[in-house]
């Protein structure tokens, strides 16, 4: 999420004079914001050397500027869109798109990496060619596409064809990536612009302020709501991704709607040149010298000072290579964290928390310990003499962000012991429930010896060999004994039973009349959970021809409903329908009215589906003379979620700790190291991290190194720790670099005039 960006002194800026060094006798000031601390900033002070003195009269003279509104509105709408999208983006990718958890990873971390490159070269557009304005403008509107594109894509109707609606969805996130990276150092810069300054200095760390509650309040309801549409509204019987798309798109119409809005208010600067592509080419040109063993001297009027800007640049970005690991780990909260919070339970009373909404919680976070680390913790630090130097804190945040991982792992190894047994190539399951009025004796080649199943139980045979072939058949026989059975009074000496090879099946053992039946119901039974963590229903039923063509209801609290209908395919009467996911919570089970022709139903019990649960609900006619009353009952296939969401909470805490003194501080150590003229380099190499900390997901996540996830997480901590011991040796030989060893700016060549605007391309271009 982004934080707090404004200086608290709201200082005027300064003119500077070549001639006096005591001007740069104040206190450093850090303006930035950051998504997940990673957006913009300046280092010292603001400067507007193009200013013109103004009269006493005239400063009075200045109001604030409306246009300002314009922008804090459209970068709420863009950040809710934005985010709502993002949240949800994973499952979409699994359980819309088919992919794996390991591809849908991949490709999550891939576009992500694209969001934090696009940056760069948004910057070089505005700098260099368009200007703020047109570059937010133009940018917004491939924005806009992108997000209708992915809303349409994730209709299933209109592109019944996989192929297709993947191809629709990844351009849609191909586009919005473009569109997001493209106005990311634009918007806040553009703000900046509106101000005359020195004179509005107080107003714009206001602007700040509103700036970032705008971005705070768009992200995090849209974390909270978009994974709200897209699990409690059901579209074409499934979770409702076209809704939840299409609202973050509607946002961004918003946005964009509001930006032009505010247009003929505007403060328009023009492109004044890129620092980072001087930077380059300046970079370029010695190394080529360098090479080439040519040690005269370039341009030593104009270069005096950029010159060695560069070189305490290099020094600083040697400390960035470590950085990309702390993204790596941090970033997987919307993807590994997610999928593991799939397979736990959310229900807090009557509330049920959705996987992808536990992504708030670092924001929540990060808002109440920004201030308690700042007014409590760090004071508290320093008086103990422990973790005094920003290079030390944030060796603390990246151990921390490798401790966090370690929590995840262990979660994930509690989560184990809940996963269901997998059937292997040779192997089947088999869960033979007898729905006779009486106990059975079966005998079968994989069941124990006069193996007997009491009325209306269940028995699950977990892996039945199968050998090298890829189904065979058994013969089984059911006795009933001496017993009374109701109506029941024949069996065959004999019933065939195939299995297939990694298959699940259910077997009824029931009855059609007086004759014993053994149904191998089809659709095949599955135990699996669920993609999105909700309790999966299917209906098996033996029930009479009346019924046919008709639907069981089954109703939550709420009123939703949920149709299970029976059909005479592929079976008749004695089948099952396919699994469908619900919410979970109880429901009451209603049977059509048997001889009416209305749609007329009754309540015939309530059943009460758990988070990760997978059941079969069994509705059957009378078996027996004593009663009329069909006969209704639930198994679970598979458990539910018994390990609570809330054992996430320690993980997203601990991250959210080593955020603050990993990367906050980190922004702010950066920007007060970096020279005057390379603060929008800084700000470029910063955001690079982060695609490269993606980048390394896709790697690890690609290459599929382990089976087990709790071996991946581990993984990563050991990485993470690794790092920082290498961190640790940079930082040792680090030299603080004081302010006043900088060059006056007034030695910085003309060309970087643009340098010294406040918000200019150069100090808050990322």
């Amino acid at each position: 999420m982004y934080r707090p960006l404004h200086d608290e002194e709201g200082s005027v800026s300064e003119q500077e004079n070549n001639d006096d060094d005591d001007n740069d006798d104040d206190d450093d000031v850090v303006l930035w914001t950051m998504e997940s601390t990673k957006l913009l900033g300046d280092g010292k002070k603001i400067y507007n050397e193009e200013a013109p003195i103004q009269s006493v009269e005239r400063e009075n003279l200045v109001g604030y500027p409306r246009s300002v509104f314009f922008i804090i509105g459209n970068e709420f709408c863009e950040r809710f869109s934005y985010y709502g999208m993002k949240t949800i983006l994973t499952l979409y990718l699994h359980q819309q798109l088919m992919y794996s958890e390991d591809a849908s990873t991949v490709i999550y971390h891939f576009w992500a990496m694209l969001c934090y490159f696009t940056p760069v070269f948004g910057a070089i557009l505005a700098d260099s060619y368009l200007g703020r304005y047109r570059t937010i403008l133009y940018v917004s509107m491939v924005y806009v596409v992108g997000n209708t594109v992915l809303a349409l894509g994730a209709i299933p109707p209109l592109f019944p064809d996989l192929t297709a609606q993947i191809t629709i969805s990844l351009l849609g996130l191909l586009l919005i990536a473009l569109g997001t990276g493209g106005i990311k150092p634009c918007v806040s810069a553009f703000g900046g612009d509106q101000f005359l300054l020195p004179q509005q200095q107080k107003q714009l760390a206001g602007f700040f302020s509103m700036f970032y509650f705008s971005i705070n309040a768009g992200s995090l309801l849209s974390t909270f709501l978009t994974p709200v549409l897209r699990a409690d509204v059901q579209c074409f019987s499934q979770d409702c991704y076209p809704l939840a798309f299409a609202v973050p798109a509607f946002l961004m119409v918003v946005a964009l709607a509001l930006f032009i809005g505010g247009s003929h208010l505007y403060i328009k600067k023009p492109p004044e040149g890129s620092v980072v592509l001087q930077v380059v080419t300046y970079s370029t040109e010695a190394l080529s010298r360098r090479c080439d063993k040519r040690r005269e001297q370039h341009d030593s009027q104009d270069n005096s000072s950029f010159n060695p800007d560069i070189k305490r640049l290099m020094r600083l970005l040697l400390l960035f290579l470590p950085l990309p690991f702390f993204w790596a780990l941090f970033d997987q909260q919307g993807s590994r964290w997610t999928f593991q919070a799939t397979r736990m339970d959310g229900q807090i009373g009557q509330w049920d928390i959705k996987p992808d909404q536990m992504q708030v919680v670092n924001p929540l976070f990060i808002l109440l310990l920004i201030p308690v680390f700042d007014k409590l913790v760090y004071p508290w630090l320093e008086g103990c003499g422990w973790l005094k130097l920003p290079l030390q804190r944030m060796l603390m945040g990246g151990i921390l962000a490798g401790v966090a991982f370690i929590m995840s792992a262990v979660v994930e190894l509690n989560l184990e012991a809940t996963y269901p047994v997998e059937v292997k190539q040779g192997e089947a399951r088999v869960t033979l429930i007898n729905t006779l009025p009486c106990e059975v004796s079966i005998e079968a080649p994989w069941l124990p010896h006069n193996s007997s199943i009491p009325s209306f139980q269940q028995q699950v045979v977990k892996s039945v060999d199968l050998g090298s072939s890829t189904s065979q058949e058994f013969n089984i026989s059911v006795n009933l004994g001496n017993e009374w059975c109701g109506q029941i009074r024949y069996s065959l000496p004999t019933y065939t039973l195939p299995l297939a090879s990694k298959q699940a099946h259910l077997v009824l053992v029931t009855a059609d009349s007086s004759f014993v039946k053994v149904v191998n119901i089809q659709p095949s039974d599955s135990y699996h959970k669920s993609d999105n963590g909700q309790p999966k229903l299917r209906l098996v039923y033996n029930l009479p021809l009346n019924l046919l063509e008709r639907c069981v209801m089954v109703t939550g609290a709420l009123g939703k409903t949920y149709k299970f209908c029976i059909m005479d395919k592929p079976q008749g009467l004695i089948s099952g329908t396919p699994f469908q996911m619900l919410q979970p919570g109880r429901y009451e089970v209603h049977l059509p009215s048997i001889g009416e022709t209305t749609q007329d139903t009754e309540k015939v019990a309530e059943v009460e589906l758990r988070s990760g649960g997978v059941y079969n609900l069994l509705i059957q006619k009378p078996l027996s003379n004593t009663t009329n009353t069909s006969s209704v009952m639930l198994y679970e296939v598979t458990p539910p979620n018994s390990v609570h969401m809330a054992w996430l909470i320690p993980q997203y805490l601990t991250i959210t700790v080593s955020e603050v003194m990993f990367s906050i501080t980190g922004l702010q150590f950066s920007f007060t190291q970096a020279p005057s003229s390379m603060k929008s380099v800084v700000q470029a190499a910063w955001l690079i991290t982060v695609a490269f900390g993606n980048l390394i997901v896709v790697i690890i996540a690609g290459a599929k190194i382990f089976e087990r996830q709790a071996q991946e997480f581990f993984l990563f901590a050991g990485l993470m720790f690794v790092d920082m011991i290498c961190f640790a040796f940079l930082a040792k030989h680090y030299k603080y670099i004081d302010e006043e060893e900088f060059p006056s700016k007034q030695n910085i060549p003309q060309q970087h005039s643009s340098d010294k605007e406040t918000l200019s391309s150069e100090e808050t271009t990322f």
